[in-house]
């Protein structure tokens, strides 16, 4: 097992290792005031692994009960917000007890969410199950839901009391949301690590998986540390997704978080290759892992279309975004810029 300690507004542990859903009881228990925990899981997710995880509370003390709800990003919204707050309510869960979230980024995101609001705030206990929440949604405190005008517009900078991360547990995915994970893993070696890059042209299996995990957090518990509440470094972190939640709007999440973010950073490295602001194997070697992993690097949408939708960006400053631009594999430096400056960078990076 290995152990990150994050040291934020909440000094938390994230332990990642094979076989640690069985122990999450025992790891959580010493955390928690009160004996009531809930898990909160996705009708893809829980038949899947609510029984064990209910088994593991079980037997640390914990009265477990589950809120369950329809898969997928549609679901993360107010309207399953609201409608978990009020089980936690018609339940009579107390701010001393705990929400458990099972699941992948919608599962985290939301239960995170609901957590920071449910009588002001509770324990949160992150259990990622997709290999894209492990490395990213389950750590560093960002909850939210989506709004209809965007991703991620209704949320709060929230940190969980522990993460539990077992990845035998990806080992039930699909093909294509295990590559949608390997493009946030990507992400992190393309902005802080080349050295994580050339681990991924091997295979991502057992103690390796474990490894670059463990290396992807480690990577986010940094940037987390200086820059906790995003106003300045973690938005490293944002490589490839101004664009990526462009492509997802436009597609009205019919393309999935990962392969839009891999379009995005590959847009906006060739786009810097273009400018002559990063050498041309940067690009070679994004397209090459993407490649490797069976992600796209374009899409259907045209540039004018992602600037409308990126407009609708949180992270959007007056008539300025902040993008992140790579120089070399495994270094990227953040620049604002205007709209019609995106929109050039759009045409020159070849989404279509």
């Amino acid at each position: 097992m290995r152990t990150i300690e994050v040291n934020a507004t909440r000094r938390y542990e994230v332990h990642v290792g094979n076989g640690l859903l069985e122990q999450t009881g025992a790891l959580a228990a010493p955390l928690i005031r009160g004996r009531r925990g809930v898990i909160v899981s996705d009708s893809r997710v829980f038949p899947l692994y609510g029984d064990r995880l209910a088994t593991s509370l079980t037997a640390a003390g914990f009265s477990v009960c589950s809120y369950v709800f329809p898969e997928g990003e549609a679901s993360k919204n107010t309207q399953t917000l609201v409608s978990l707050l009020n089980f936690l309510a018609n339940e009579q869960i107390t701010r001393s007890d705990a929400l458990f979230a099972l699941g992948g980024g919608v599962t985290g995101d939301l239960t995170g969410l609901a957590a920071a609001t449910y009588q002001r705030g509770m324990a949160c206990v992150q259990v990622p199950t997709t290999l894209l929440a492990a490395v990213d949604a389950s750590v560093g405190g960002k909850t939210a839901v989506n709004l209809d005008a965007g991703k991620n517009l209704m949320g709060a900078f929230f940190q969980p009391y522990l993460v539990v991360c077992d990845p035998t547990l990806t080992q039930t995915l699909p093909p294509e949301v295990f590559a949608d994970g390997c493009a946030e893993v990507i992400k992190y070696g393309m902005i802080a690590s080349d050295q994580l890059l050339g681990r991924l042209r091997g295979p991502l299996v057992g103690e390796v998986l474990e490894a670059v995990i463990a290396d992807c957090i480690a990577i986010k518990r940094d940037l987390v540390t200086r820059d906790e509440f995003d106003t300045g470094e973690r938005q490293l972190l944002n490589f490839g997704h101004t664009v990526g939640h462009a492509i997802e709007r436009c597609s009205n999440f019919g393309i999935s978080h990962g392969s839009a973010v891999a379009i995005g950073m590959a847009v906006i490295t060739r786009a810097c290759v273009a400018e002559g602001r990063c050498e041309r194997g940067c690009a070679s070697l994004l397209l090459e892992l993407l490649a490797r992993f069976g992600l796209p690097d374009r899409c259907e949408y045209t540039p004018q279309e992602l600037l409308e939708a990126a407009r609708s960006d949180k992270k959007r400053s007056g008539e300025r975004i902040t993008l992140v631009l790579p120089e070399r594999p495994g270094r990227c430096v953040l620049e604002s810029c205007d709209y019609p400056t995106l929109l050039s960078m759009l045409e020159k990076g070849g989404a279509v």
